[in-house]
């Protein structure tokens, strides 16, 4: 980056930025911090759910926007499973799995034949979308479902300056992380994620040499619906369930990877720091105006990054 732009950007973003950091520890450091820990708890969902959509989206080109559909339906299935069982890992698993079956019979019977329609799948997906959330509607009705996070993580842990601070959106955090080094090392270190990263760039090339580019991109599509499914579970019992969640979801997924970068893991989590990040602070600092914060945020992005922070050109 030239020395113009990095001044630019200076006095752009960094001093109104540091002006801002100094004024809030100044006035309030404790709500300074909690929101601070609000907003990478909130990012941490968003990576979540982001970081499948990225996969779909991202690396594979397909333009699925009932991915919020996945996200309500993971959580609905987890919470049943939840409710008659007792056990929250269990709930989390069906959660993942019902999204992994509902992503790979989408991949099957409807990406496989529209391969690089974007407005055909845009369309179809649409319609998907508005026919699951009716029936998920009319299955569980306008209530809000919420989970009971398990007795290990329940109550609170002690930090510094903070002083007390929820340990399930600690967990929420650890598991973000988690996540995000798991799919970096499926796509940078292994022949799978070889194969993945080839099969966006040259299906034919790899097609002839004897991989089963359907398989590689069945399975992608799975563990990226089940993200979406996982992250509807650990939001439920952070929040609450309701009908509208999809589309609030959805949404965040959509901007976080377009301020992240197409298939870009790594752009996801930066993607989702900055919108989560945003929304906090836009609503412990300017509530009337803090949903436009993340919007400005996107703006910028597109103006000076049309592919995204760590976005890179489709092949």
């Amino acid at each position: 980056m030239s020395r113009a732009w990095t001044t630019f950007w200076t006095l752009v973003i960094g001093v109104p930025l540091a002006a801002f950091i100094v004024w809030a520890l100044s006035d309030n450091a404790l709500l300074f911090f909690v929101t601070l820990l609000n907003g990478l708890t909130l990012a941490s969902l968003y990576f979540i759910v982001a970081a499948g959509f990225t996969l779909v989206f991202g690396l594979m080109r397909n333009v699925n926007l009932a991915h919020g559909s996945l996200y309500l339906l993971g959580a609905y299935s987890g919470w049943l499973v939840g409710d008659a069982t007792g056990s929250w890992l269990l709930a989390v698993a069906t959660g993942f799995v019902t999204a992994a079956v509902l992503g790979l019979l989408l991949q099957l019977l409807v990406f496989r034949s529209m391969q690089g329609q974007d407005l055909r799948q845009t369309l179809v997906t649409i319609g998907l979308s508005i026919v699951l959330a009716d029936v998920m509607l009319w299955i569980f009705g306008g209530e809000i479902y919420t989970f009971d996070p398990p007795s290990w993580i329940y109550g609170s842990t002690t930090l510094p300056v903070v002083e007390t601070y929820p340990t399930y959106r600690l967990v929420v955090l650890l598991l973000s992380i988690v996540i995000g080094l798991a799919l970096w090392w499926l796509l940078a270190r292994t022949r799978v994620g070889a194969m993945i990263r080839a099969g966006v760039d040259d299906r034919g090339m790899l097609a002839a040499s004897g991989v089963n580019v359907q398989l590689v991109f069945a399975l992608t599509f799975a563990i990226g619906a089940g993200l979406a499914g996982l992250a509807g579970v650990v939001g439920g019992s952070a929040l609450s369930i309701a009908p509208g969640e999809d589309s609030r979801y959805l949404l965040a997924s959509l901007v976080v990877v377009i301020v992240g970068g197409m298939g870009s893991v790594s752009g996801a989590a930066i993607g989702a720091l900055l919108i989560g990040s945003a929304e906090q602070f836009g609503l412990a600092y300017a509530p009337t105006y803090g949903v436009v914060f993340s919007f400005v945020i996107m703006v910028l992005v597109l103006a000076f990054r049309p592919r995204g922070i760590m976005g890179r050109a489709a092949a």
